[in-house]
């Protein structure tokens, strides 16, 4: 027997016998209304096609229920990985999603930025591109919505999610001190404060530790291809004058797996063992990190927990300027945690 077609909300409304507004607040909530009319609702449901159209009512809200994310590049699986949870955690607290990528262009992060006004978006959770934003793009952004950052503050005065790059890359540091020769430290490009923090505070570990601290700069333009800066530094090094030591620890390890190729490519033997050449560790635990080869040594970063409070705070400063109370400018810092593999 063929469903019943409606083409509105108030045709459907009409046919389940109940008003407009009461239809509304089932899809908002079916636990909002009386027990007796819901189930007249979902009856009338079972015996049509009828779908509405959320996201056109959401538009026309004051306040929607959609959710901005802003992230410079989806082809990384770290961001992947953060977005994906940060998703599920939106959809359980009834929140729509909606993605968009910079594609580490400024000007497409500032179009983003119009977007997600014109969608009239609740809040936005952004993944900023760091030196590279353009600031009056984040500022109208902020002006009009909350927004929480993660991974890169953009600002001192915006909530932020991020990863205590003190002490994880101190942590990494003492364990290669300790389990042979220390690190040399194969840096990024400052596309983002992490590799600043990153820098410094291996220099710190390292004095503390009782070393010399070895930083070798990228000496390439910036660029957010990573693998392919690691492998070609690595490729100069190995060219010119050699490795200046045995143990290198990159900035973080999709530079790291560009390193590894590399050296691999080279001739040289990755891993921890006498018979090695050179040990390589990184920092984020990508998600393939584990199935490099060797697999990687590195810090992982808590992208579950990342996710969580970016969320948290997000619909807390929703919740705090509609109450038209002041948005608390928190900073969640998480710590990593150390992972041994093979390479290290």
């Amino acid at each position: 027997m063929a469903k019943k077609t409606y083409r509105s909300m108030d045709d459907f409304a009409s046919a389940c016998g109940v008003s407009r507004p009461t239809l509304s607040k089932y899809f908002d909530d079916p636990t909002l209304i009386k027990d007796v009319t819901r189930k007249r609702i979902e009856a009338a449901l079972k015996k049509s096609n009828f779908e509405p159209n959320l996201f056109a009512r959401h538009l026309n809200r004051k306040r929607t229920k959609n959710i901005g994310i802003i992230v410079p590049t989806m082809s990384d699986p770290f961001y992947v990985q953060v977005v994906s949870l940060i998703e599920l955690k939106l959809r359980a607290k009834g929140f729509w999603p909606v993605q968009l990528s910079s594609h580490t262009r400024p000007e497409l992060e500032e179009e983003a930025v119009r977007t997600l006004l014109s969608l009239k978006v609740a809040g936005v959770i952004v993944a900023p591109l760091g030196s590279g934003s353009r600031r009056s793009a984040l500022e109208r952004l902020t002006d009009a919505i909350p927004v929480v950052c993660f991974d890169n503050p953009a600002s001192a005065d915006l909530p932020f999610v991020g990863n205590d790059n003190s002490q994880s890359v101190a942590e990494i540091v003492q364990y290669l001190c300790r389990s042979g020769e220390p690190p040399i430290f194969l840096d990024v490009p400052h596309l983002t404060e992490n590799a600043g923090e990153r820098q410094d505070s291996y220099r710190a570990a390292m004095i503390k530790e009782g070393h010399s601290p070895l930083v070798i700069d990228c000496d390439a333009p910036p660029s957010w291809e990573f693998e392919r800066l690691g492998y070609e530094q690595m490729r100069r090094i190995l060219a010119k004058n050699g490795l200046p030591g045995k143990t290198l620890l990159c900035a973080n390890d999709r530079f790291a797996f560009g390193a590894m190729a590399a050296a691999f490519a080279s001739g040289l033997k990755i891993g921890r063992t006498e018979t090695c050449d050179v040990r390589i560790a990184g920092h984020d635990d990508h998600p393939l990190s584990r199935y490099a080869c060797p697999s990687l040594t590195t810090m992982a970063q808590n992208a579950s927990e990342i996710a969580a409070n970016a969320v948290e705070l997000l619909l807390g400063g929703i919740e705090d300027r509609e109450a038209d109370r002041k948005v608390a400018v928190n900073k969640v810092i998480l710590e990593a945690t150390l992972v041994m593999r093979d390479s290290a």
